[in-house]
C-alpha cells in the first residue's frame, strides 16, 4: 500500500468504481440526449409519448436488441438503449467488483460477498418476472 491508497499494481477498486459509474452514466446521458435531438428535429417535439409494457429489464432490453440489429433504429431506440444502460450501470459496478476483489486483491471473502449481490441482481434482471 502507497501512501495515497492504491496498491502496486498502480490503482484502487474506488477509482475503477468511479471509472465503471462515470462511463455509464455518460454513456446513458449521450444516447438520451442523441435520441430526444432527433426526435425533436423529425417530429419537432422533444416529448416522446408511449408507455413501456410491465417486463423484466432483460426482456426490455431484447426487444430493443433485436430492433436495433435489424437496423431499425429510431429516436425511441436509442432514448431506450440509453435508459437500459443507466440501469445497468450499477450491474456493471458490481461485476467489476468482483473481477477486482477475485483478481486483482486475491480476497475471497469480499468476492464472495461480491458475488452474492451480483447473483441476486442477476435473478432480478433476468430471472424475476414482474
Amino acid at each position: 500500500m502507497t501512501a495515497h491508497g492504491t496498491k502496486e499494481h498502480g490503482f484502487d477498486v474506488e477509482s475503477l468504481v468511479g471509472y465503471t459509474l462515470m462511463s455509464g452514466v455518460l454513456l446513458s446521458l449521450g444516447l438520451i440526449a442523441i435520441g430526444l435531438v432527433w426526435h425533436w428535429l423529425v417530429q419537432g417535439t422533444i416529448a416522446l409519448d408511449y408507455a413501456l409494457p410491465a417486463t423484466s429489464v432483460a426482456d426490455f432490453i431484447t426487444g430493443d436488441a433485436r430492433q436495433l440489429l435489424s437496423v431499425a433504429a429510431r429516436p425511441r431506440l436509442l432514448v431506450n438503449t440509453g435508459i437500459a444502460v443507466l440501469m445497468f450501470t450499477p450491474y456493471v459496478r458490481v461485476l467489476v467488483s468482483m473481477l477486482y476483489f477475485l483478481f486483482v486483491e486475491r480476497n475471497w471473502k469480499y468476492s464472495a460477498f461480491t458475488a452474492f449481490v451480483l447473483g441476486t441482481l442477476t435473478y432480478s434482471l433476468f430471472g424475476g418476472r414482474p
